[in-house]
């Protein structure tokens, strides 16, 4: 996105400082720590899942630092948030009509990444309710 001719001017850096190893390390050890077998592959897929649950977070924290969300913006995040939700409802649904479905991994990580939305889709339905631009606070 920063290379893109028209999406860069729209690119804050000033803005845009948020410490990425902060979430890649701590995903890391924990799925070497907590994980259903001990292999790379299922490690790897363990650090996959604990990473999507937290990978909104700096699009979230700029966000609120900018104040500026525009329509387009607004919409896709609430669609990311509103995708992972109906992931939640599949899985209620698959544990009561399929024997033997339990992944508590995918589901925990699932559960923090829809948490992480919910601050961002009380504004969102405020602004919608309110018919108003939307607006995160500081």
């Amino acid at each position: 996105m920063r290379y893109h001719k028209v999406v860069r001017r729209s690119y804050d850096k000033d803005q845009d400082t948020f410490r990425h190893y902060f979430l890649v390390l701590p995903c890391l050890v924990l799925a070497l720590l907590i994980n259903e077998r001990f292999t790379f592959k299922e490690v790897m897929w363990t650090f996959s899942l604990y990473l999507e649950a937290v990978a909104i977070l700096p699009q979230l924290v700029l966000l609120q630092r900018t104040r500026n969300i525009d329509n387009l913006t607004g919409q896709y995040v609430f669609l990311l948030g509103a995708y992972r939700g109906l992931y939640i409802l599949n899985w209620i649904y698959r544990y009561f009509t399929e024997p033997h479905f339990v992944h508590w991994i995918t589901w925990i990580s699932g559960l923090v990444q829809t948490l992480l939305y919910a601050d961002f889709f009380y504004y969102y339905f405020q602004s919608w309710k309110n018919n108003q631009k939307l607006h995160l606070p500081a």
